[in-house]
């Protein structure tokens, strides 16, 4: 399983961007996908995910409202889109995968197998 990302960049603080995470490899549909950030300094952090097949979302509480995850199963791209951005957003974003059984979202980084080498976004005030 590939998951090349694209997306990311500098933004000011109110705007928006998206983060694209192409999953190769695999029937896509059969896989969990999460977003996770890394500021310099902090941990890894859960940003969102989306279950298999019937793609449930949830979201961490500091981006609920501003941020979602919806599924192109005819590209097979799971796409993050960031809306009101703030400079606390900014961090390295990796998009994770995890072949699932079960029709939930996973939330712990241990929990997924595939990941894609991260790429930066940048929000400033």
């Amino acid at each position: 399983v590939q998951l090349p990302a694209s997306g990311g960049g500098l933004v000011q603080a109110g705007g928006s961007l998206s983060l694209a995470c192409a999953l190769s490899g695999r029937p896509f549909n059969q896989y969990a996908v999460g977003w996770f950030r890394q500021a310099p300094g902090k941990e890894r952090e859960f940003v969102g995910g989306i279950s298999r097949s019937v793609s449930i979302t949830s979201f961490a509480d500091s981006v609920k409202g501003r941020f979602t995850i919806s599924r192109d199963i005819a590209r097979n791209v799971i796409t993050l889109q960031m809306n009101n951005l703030e400079p606390g957003d900014t961090a390295v974003y990796y998009c994770s995968a995890k072949y699932a059984r079960v029709v939930r979202v996973y939330i712990s980084p241990e929990e997924y197998d595939y990941w894609g080498q991260g790429t930066q976004v940048s929000v400033s005030s």
